[in-house]
């Protein structure tokens, strides 16, 4: 199985994403909580310049565009300027999206959202509000997927209002149908650690239940709710962003949280961060603990490497990260995945194809598959996915 990778027509395996979107439908929030929160809850606006979702009354205002750019040429990607009637379909509609994966190849996408991609403060920090938007948008989701035949894997959002609302949305999230959930903060809805968390952590922990961390989460920079305009500052921090930098600040806030300590099998998953990062972080980090683990304290909280636990607690998704894959035997490889971010910027929709095959030429064909197949299907145990495709 040590034969090289060189042609994407060799694959005879189910290609499954392990980072895509929805595009909410507009009237999701307005169909589903109860009418008392109608006017609060986010719902689409149409202006001249393009659709524009509208959170808790106007208080934050998201025009549509970066995130529903499938199918378009680079010369057409603009912040703002689109409209729900001419956005590809396959961004909110069960059918339309099958067709779409059909279209590119792929068998099956872990799917996590879009309006609240940066955290369920998004919404509102109104309790009432947001609890109302997160179950509205989980049981959307649920309902998104369910006539997908297990195609299409979805992953819930968690509360931000203390750990007994996210306790028991993702107890709810667990027994209704997800397979993992996407945190933007600790359990508590802040940033910093406390021991309460261990309540979330535990059920997550028991239902081996993955808990995805998006770019954008765990900062307060990830929940505004516009879009810089076409400047050279915005172009910086995007590339900041896909190189790891908010990924590294979230990850290792969780990793020395003690969490992963505590709770072994417990997995998590930095999304859309992609991985070349990974191992001069890991070496990093390690050499830092060595030095200053004493007068820190970690030696009576930490009593493994971080990057030990690290390889061990988390997985991570890639796109385009050709340095990640050369690097690929510095991390765990049995813990990384290849994704689109369907129907975002970052897809190569409907061409991903080409993207595998420049991607992993050269690649011995059983580590690919690893990357294309076998970790994301253990990880969210997708049994029903088979190990080949028909004939």
């Amino acid at each position: 199985m040590h034969e090289p990778f060189s042609e994407v027509a060799s694959i005879d395996y189910p290609i499954i994403d392990a980072d895509a979107h929805v595009n909410e439908p507009p009237d999701l929030w307005q169909e589903r909580v109860p009418s008392r929160l109608k006017q609060r809850a986010p719902k689409v606006l149409h202006t001249p310049d393009g659709d524009v979702w509208s959170f808790d009354d106007g208080k934050k205002i998201r025009p549509v565009g970066l995130t529903a750019t499938a199918g378009l040429s680079y010369l057409q990607f603009k912040p703002q300027g689109y409209r729900y009637e001419t956005i590809r379909p396959g961004s909110f509609d069960t059918a339309e999206r099958l067709k779409d994966l059909d279209a590119d190849g792929l068998y099956a996408q872990i799917l996590y959202p879009s309006v609240t991609l940066a955290g369920a403060r998004t919404y509102s920090d109104d309790r009432e509000l947001q609890l109302a938007c997160v179950r509205a948008y989980n049981e959307w989701l649920l309902d998104f997927c369910k006539p997908s035949g297990g195609r299409l894997v979805p992953q819930a959002i968690i509360p931000t209002t203390g750990v007994a609302d996210a306790t028991a949305e993702l107890e709810w999230a667990v027994e209704h149908g997800h397979e993992g959930a996407l945190i933007a903060a600790f359990p508590n809805g802040t940033y910093e650690s406390t021991p309460d968390d261990d309540r979330f952590w535990a059920v997550a922990e028991e239902a081996r239940f993955p808990l995805g961390i998006h770019i954008g989460s765990f900062t307060d920079a990830g929940l505004q709710a516009t879009v810089t305009q076409s400047t050279l500052g915005f172009l910086a921090k995007a590339g900041a962003s896909k190189a790891g930098v908010n990924s590294i600040d979230a990850s290792f806030l969780v990793l020395f949280s003690g969490a992963c300590e505590r709770f072994p099998d417990l997995p998590f998953v930095v999304v859309e961060g992609n991985i070349g990062w990974i191992p001069t972080a890991m070496e990093q980090v390690d050499d830092m603990f060595l030095r200053y683990r004493w007068f820190t304290g970690a030696t009576e909280i930490m009593k493994s490497m971080p990057s030990r636990l690290f390889h061990r607690s988390f997985w991570g998704t890639f796109m385009i990260d050709t340095i990640g894959i050369e690097l690929r035997h510095h991390l765990n490889i049995d813990h990384i995945m290849w994704s689109t971010d369907y129907p975002h910027t970052g897809s190569d929709w409907p061409n991903n194809r080409v993207t595998i095959q420049r991607l992993f030429r050269g690649v011995p064909k059983d580590e690919v598959k690893k990357m294309l197949h076998t970790n994301c299907k253990t990880l969210y145990r997708l049994d029903h996915i088979p190990d080949r495709l028909p004939a």
